[in-house]
This record gives structure tokens, C-alpha cells and sequence, in this order.
């Protein structure tokens, strides 16, 4: 990994210098727009809307939009007077319950390491924080934008989770909570019941980004100049239920089915995304036996001779 940043943890007196870099990465397909007939790249230019030239990225600066149209043009410099007080400093503002933080405020994670001589204290306020169970909350400038942040240790390190202030968090302002919507107490217990059949330890491995992975497929078939085979076809998920009771009980029988490894009602085992596979490639596999037989059928057809006119 390489470090984005440099600057130090404020805590009191103690000053601790420390790297950080980005602790988590988006894994996604990416693309770039092209032209459909020969795969030409597109290219877009910096054309000014006043004079219609194509404008350097020198010349390019910031404007911000006035209710009245008008522009107000901010330069680099008027960027550099603004009072970023904790430029290059991570200032410990308090300590908390981590409990108490809503994860809704968190924005992005970084990891930090000790600089320099800075290892000794960073395991010193490491090794304090851990034992408290208590997370720092401090105030951090990243990128010319001053964050509130929280400081957690993970795995031994430093963890860093920006935070978004509170007038950046939406009201959940929704109609139906101004309903008296009438929950019976069977299908609460019902519900409750469902809760505990699927109950279990977290463990992010048992789970993947099955339309990535099923992109990625597309595009290297397409490389390996392969036929694409469209998958098969799944069940349109229906509308809500209109017996909830039925629907709760039905979701809490095949949960435990499912965590027993009993086979569903008509003794069908639940499908695996493996066998889901082998099913589809035995299914192209008869489709390419039935057009091959039918291709032989019709060279071996007798040919037909002509009735003579009488």
C-alpha cells in the first residue's frame, strides 16, 4: 500500500506521527465509453460555454452558483487562506462508547501507521484505547475538507473512519410513519421467530458479488472469442403477502430446513450456485445434441421424387 498522507495524532502533549493509507478499495468492473463501431475511445474536451474554446486546465477554477445564476470564481489562493486549523494534525477531541456513534455517520476507513519514531507512543495510546473499549473522536483535514473522524484499533492498528456532520444526515421523513399500522402479537411472534431460525456469527467470506463475478465472466468468454450462454431464467420475486402469518411461518420452515441441511417439501434438495451451473451447461449440452440429431435427420430424409403430371 502506499501511504496519501502524512501528519501527526494530537493527544494532550503527546504527539504521535503517523502515515495513512486508504484501508479499504472498491472492487468493481470498470469501463471506458467507446465508439460502438470500432472501439475507438472517447475523448471529452474542456470547452468554455461563453466563448466555445477549448480551455487548459490551467486556466480551470472553481465557481460557485449564486440563486441568481451569477458565478462567484474561488482561486487556489483564495482556497489557502481558509483556517484548516487542523491541517496535518489528528486532534483527539474525546473519548466515547462505540456504541454510542451511529454508524450512519461513518463515511470512509483509512489505516494508520507509526512514522519515524512515532511507534513507542502510537502503542502506548493503542494499547490504552483498546483497553478501555472506548473509541477517540477527533477532528481531521483531508483533502481541503475538515471531518470529524473516530479512531478504533483493529487487528493491532489504528483504524481512522471519517465521519459525516449532522446536518449532512437526511430526516427519514416517510408518509407511513404517520400511520397507525396494527401489528397482531402472533405474527410479531412469528416474526421474532424467523429472527432466531437464522441466527448466526457474522462471516463476510460466506459472501460475494455474484453480478461482478458474472460480469467478469461475460468479458473473459468474449476474450476467449467464446459463445455467451445466457443464464437460466429465475422466478420473478411476487408482491408482498397477503397472508403474512402463512408467509412468516413458510420463511421460518425452510430457514430451519436450510440450517439442518433437510431436504425442502417433494424431498428437492436447495439448489447451490454450482449446481445451478451444472444443470445449465447439461441443458446446452442437450440443446446442442438435439440440433446436432436433428441436422443428421435431415441428410439422412430420403429425398422425394417429384410426381409426374398426368
Amino acid at each position: 500500500m502506499r501511504s496519501i498522507w502524512k501528519g501527526a495524532i494530537s493527544f494532550g502533549l503527546v504527539t504521535i506521527p503517523v502515515k495513512l493509507f486508504s484501508a479499504t478499495e472498491q472492487k468493481d468492473v470498470t469501463f471506458h465509453q467507446v465508439h460502438r463501431a470500432d472501439g475507438g475511445r472517447i475523448r471529452y474536451k474542456r470547452v468554455c460555454t461563453v466563448d466555445g474554446e477549448e480551455v487548459p486546465y490551467s486556466d480551470i477554477a472553481k465557481g460557485y452558483e449564486l440563486a441568481t445564476g451569477e458565478i462567484v470564481v474561488l482561486t487556489d489562493e483564495d482556497f489557502e487562506d481558509l483556517p484548516l486549523t487542523t491541517s496535518r494534525r489528528i486532534d483527539v477531541l474525546q473519548f466515547a462508547p462505540a456504541e454510542q456513534i451511529d454508524p450512519i455517520y461513518f463515511a470512509k476507513s483509512y489505516y494508520l501507521e507509526p512514522d519515524g519514531q512515532g511507534a513507542k507512543p502510537y502503542v502506548l495510546l493503542r494499547n490504552a484505547l483498546e483497553s478501555s473499549g472506548q473509541v477517540a473522536v477527533v477532528k481531521v483535514a483531508l483533502r481541503q475538507r475538515e471531518s470529524l473522524a473516530t479512531l478504533r484499533v483493529r487487528d493491532g492498528v489504528f483504524v481512522l473512519e471519517t465521519m459525516l456532520w449532522p446536518d449532512e444526515i437526511r430526516t427519514a421523513d416517510f408518509e407511513f410513519l404517520e400511520e397507525d399500522i396494527e401489528v397482531r402479537p402472533q405474527e410479531l411472534k412469528m416474526a421474532e421467530s424467523l429472527i432466531t431460525t437464522m441466527e448466526a456469527d457474522f462471516d463476510p467470506k460466506r459472501y460475494h458479488d455474484a453480478y461482478r463475478e458474472a460480469l467478469q465472466q461475460v468479458i473473459e468468454a468474449k476474450v476467449a472469442g467464446k459463445e455467451v450462454v445466457a443464464p437460466p431464467e429465475t422466478e420473478e420475486e411476487g408482491g408482498p403477502a397477503v397472508d403474512l402469518m402463512a408467509a412468516l411461518r413458510a420463511s421460518v420452515e425452510a430457514a430451519k430446513r436450510e440450517r439442518e441441511g433437510r431436504p425442502a417439501k417433494g424431498g428437492k434438495q436447495a439448489r447451490t450456485s454450482t449446481a445451478a451451473k451444472g444443470a445449465a451447461q447439461k441443458q446446452a449440452e442437450k440443446q446442442a445434441e438435439k440440433q446436432g440429431e436433428e441436422k443428421g435427420e435431415e441428410k439422412a430424409a430420403p429425398k422425394r421424387k417429384a410426381r409426374k403430371s398426368a
